[in-house]
Formats: structure tokens, sequence, C-alpha cells
């Protein structure tokens, strides 16, 4: 398994609508912070997560925080 690429030093902070949506763990996806296939071959696969009603999150896009998909600020120690 290999390390995730920082795809950004800050989070995605977005309305999300009630839905099932795919967190990219692996950094190499160009559809941020979202899955797009990119991490074929990396060991790592997109984290499946379920928003129950429409809510504005912080979406991690460091891929090191330690409340996956939601960013924890770990980015700043990066």
């Amino acid at each position: 398994m290999s390390d995730p690429l920082i795809a950004d030093k800050k989070p995605a902070v977005l309305e999300l609508e009630a839905g099932t949506y795919a967190w990219c763990r692996c950094g190499h996806s160009k559809n941020q912070p979202y899955c797009d296939g990119s991490h074929r071959g990396t060991g790592l696969t997109p984290l499946i997560f379920k928003i129950e009603a429409k809510k504005r999150a912080a979406l991690c896009q460091c891929k090191h925080t330690q409340n996956p998909p939601f960013c924890d600020g770990t980015h700043s120690k990066l």
C-alpha cells in the first residue's frame, strides 16, 4: 500500500445533499475530494460514506485526517 498524495492543505467545505459519496483516500483523483477511479494500483480504495440530511461539511483533502472523510485540522501540521 502506498502513502496518499496530499491533494490540498485545506479542506473542501461543501454543502452536501443527502446521499452516498465516495471520498478519495489516495489523493490522485482529479475530482477532489471525490474518487474518480485514479486509485487503481495504489493499494488505497475510496471511503464510501453516507449523509442522511443536507449539511455543510469540511472534507479532508490532505488525506491524513484521523476522522475520514472529515477534516480534523491535521493539514496544519503537514
